[in-house]
């Protein structure tokens, strides 16, 4: 059985988390992870990634505790160590990313999540949170660095220090979901959303390069970042999407964009 189902449906690659009930994840659903997103990074008929979990409970609970209890410490410091490289391949790869969390989200689960770039919940799904103070570590996969800088510093350390689980509604009011999508029909729902960054509508190339822009920006100096800006928008002034965009605009038609 595979860990992480994987499938291309018209232009989206949909993960699966499945390691039911709680979709937690081992060091071998890490690396299936990994694979998943190298497949979808270099398949050039991917434009956008979705990730989700098996079943309506979990998008997942994050790491599995009795693999972690039973592990020694080398074990445990290098499964993080990949973890955390599974996630920022996640985060870098230069095509959007969706977490459709169709279930509870907590500990390494909301790391996952967090490494994407929208994140859009099923209403009354589930709760999401840090709780791993509660087992005496902290959120070891990007957890610490991740949180603050999408709900800011003092409400990060008070969230993880506490180890409180939010529900959906008051994630999205401090900025850590982007949408809530009602239950009915909700990955439907998802991959909708989805198709509006898919080319002939958008040009995902654009998308991709915005994403990396911003992803790898924020993290070094304001003038190194202003440079990677300009590299970025040469690659996409050679591209075929940028010519049918400014061509369009000069005709006064509607771009048909192709990815390219």
């Amino acid at each position: 059985m595979a860990l992480v189902d994987y499938q291309v449906e018209n232009g989206i690659a949909i993960f699966t988390l499945n390691n039911p009930p709680a979709n937690t994840y081992t060091y071998e659903m890490m690396r299936e992870l990994d694979e998943a997103i190298l497949q979808a990074r270099f398949d050039s008929t991917v434009h956008v990634l979705v990730l989700r979990g098996q079943g309506e409970r979990f998008f997942s609970a994050g790491a599995d505790i009795q693999m972690l209890q039973q592990a020694d410490p080398t074990f445990k410091y290098y499964f993080c160590l990949h973890a955390n490289e599974t996630l920022n391949r996640l985060e870098q790869t230069p095509k959007l990313v969706i977490a459709a969390l169709n279930g509870a989200t907590v500990g390494g689960g909301l790391e996952i999540a967090m490494a994407c770039d929208i994140r859009i919940a099923k209403k009354d799904g589930g709760r999401v949170g840090l709780p791993e103070v509660n087992l005496g570590v902290l959120p070891g996969t990007g957890g610490t660095q991740r949180l603050p800088r999408l709900v800011g510093k003092t409400r990060a350390i008070e969230l993880m220090a506490t180890g409180r689980l939010l529900s959906f509604e008051e994630a999205q009011e401090i900025g850590l979901i982007d949408y809530i999508f009602e239950p009915e029909d909700f990955f439907k729902q998802v991959l909708d959303y989805a198709r509006q960054f898919l080319p002939p509508y958008k040009a995902s190339k654009a998308v991709g390069r915005i994403k990396r822009a911003v992803c790898t920006g924020i993290e070094v100096p304001f003038s190194e970042a202003l440079a990677l800006e300009r590299e970025f928008q040469q690659q996409l002034f050679e591209s075929s999407d940028a010519a049918e965009g400014l061509a369009a605009y000069v005709d006064k038609r509607v771009p048909r964009f192709r990815g390219l």
